[in-house]
């Protein structure tokens, strides 16, 4: 892949494929040394050693992860790993951020639902189905979350320049939503609805026209 100057995504979920996986990008990235601003990602990155977190910063490793799978896992995350591994190492986004990571967003569909609205109000609520919050001192601040699926998701496609902020010359790619998710409390963000889709400055999509 580095040879061809192809971007290269790995899924690696667990602390140990986390590990590998970036034992061997440091390994490939030292025997191309000239080469800079890869921006390999590593898929979903959902538990990791803690001495890995600084790693992912040190070699610029995208954690490309989601949401909404820290609450739809977190019931049974615990009882797998066990709280001191759970706590110290799943969906630390807070963590790799403050590590200087580039976190992006998503929501897997169809593994989850394709709603990213859903994946937001996960990321900055941590909020369970089962009425708990998963270890919310690493939730998102909702700019934060609204940064992992807008500059951020722009930034790991090497398109920062195109997309990802309503910056004048970039393209007209805009969602209009029914309700201000910045503001509004946070249990109403689940309930807050699509009311355009501008994509390059053309309407392609309003809530009740059938289109």
């Amino acid at each position: 892949a580095i040879e061809h100057d192809f971007q290269l995504c790995v899924h690696a979920i667990g602390d140990r494929a986390n590990r590998e996986t970036l034992d061997i990008f440091g390994e490939t990235f030292f025997a191309f040394t000239a080469l800079h601003d890869l921006r390999w990602r590593m898929e979903h990155a959902q538990h990791l050693n803690p001495a890995d977190i600084q790693r992912f910063a040190q070699l610029g490793v995208i954690a490309s992860m989601q949401g909404i799978h820290a609450t739809s896992d977190g019931p049974w995350v615990e009882p797998k790993l066990g709280a001191r591994r759970a706590e110290e190492g799943a969906y630390v986004w807070q963590k790799l951020m403050q590590s200087g990571v580039v976190v992006t967003n998503g929501t897997d569909a169809p593994v989850e639902d394709v709603d990213p609205l859903a994946s937001y109000y996960a990321s900055v609520s941590r909020m369970m189905v089962n009425g708990e919050r998963f270890y919310p001192d690493q939730r998102m601040s909702r700019m934060e979350a609204l940064k992992s699926y807008t500059i951020n998701t722009a930034y790991a496609a090497f398109e920062e320049d195109l997309k990802g902020t309503l910056t004048p010359g970039k393209l007209a790619d805009i969602t209009v939503l029914s309700k201000d998710i910045l503001a509004i409390p946070e249990e109403e963000i689940p309930t807050t609805r699509v009311e355009l889709t501008i994509v390059g400055g053309e309407v392609v999509y309003r809530a009740g026209s059938g289109g």
